[in-house]
């Protein structure tokens, strides 16, 4: 788990409700950041499209050091960086960007375990292109940021860090 100074762990909370997401230091707001989740709403089940709620914890960071923009296919950097041009090659692609905090519920049978695993329906909190919304659903499932404040926030978390999901 992440550790902060005197007023306790560093944890994340996200509101599906208010499209927030806070980096908290036990009861402290270090800093908020507009996101977009899924566009069907709260749900657990695999291949809702829905964003799960409930507790969860970061379970792998994945792109340190990449470039804003790099694309992620299948967890691996594609070799490409995106452009408008590129999204007109794709234009069904989900696009997964610059940083992957990939999450792992910590609830079994609400989160965790069989048909309602957050680790294996692949949900993370990750980039998105320049133009896509923010402060409203329309991901797939994932938490989608802006680029810029998907680098600032990998780079204040860790591996472990708590992460409450809640409607």
């Amino acid at each position: 788990m992440a550790r902060g100074k005197a007023d306790g762990p560093i944890h994340l909370e996200i509101s599906l409700a208010r499209q927030r997401l806070e980096l908290r230091q036990g009861d402290r707001l270090i800093r908020e950041y507009t996101v977009s989740t899924a566009k069907k709403g709260a749900g657990e089940q695999v291949d809702s499209l829905c964003t799960p709620r409930g507790r969860h914890e970061i379970a792998e960071m994945i792109g340190r050091g990449s470039g804003p923009n790099t694309v992620f296919m299948s967890r691996q950097p594609s070799g490409e960086i995106f452009r408008p041009e590129l999204r007109a090659n794709h234009p069904d692609r989900d696009w997964i960007l610059t940083r992957i905090l990939w999450l792992r519920g910590t609830e079994p049978g609400v989160n965790a375990g069989g048909q309602v695993d957050t680790y294996q329906r692949y949900i993370y909190i990750h980039g998105a292109p320049d133009d896509v919304r923010m402060g409203e659903p329309g991901s797939a499932g994932c938490i989608r940021m802006r680029n810029a404040d998907v680098i600032e926030l990998f780079d204040r978390v860790a591996v472990g860090t708590p992460v409450i999901i809640r409607e």
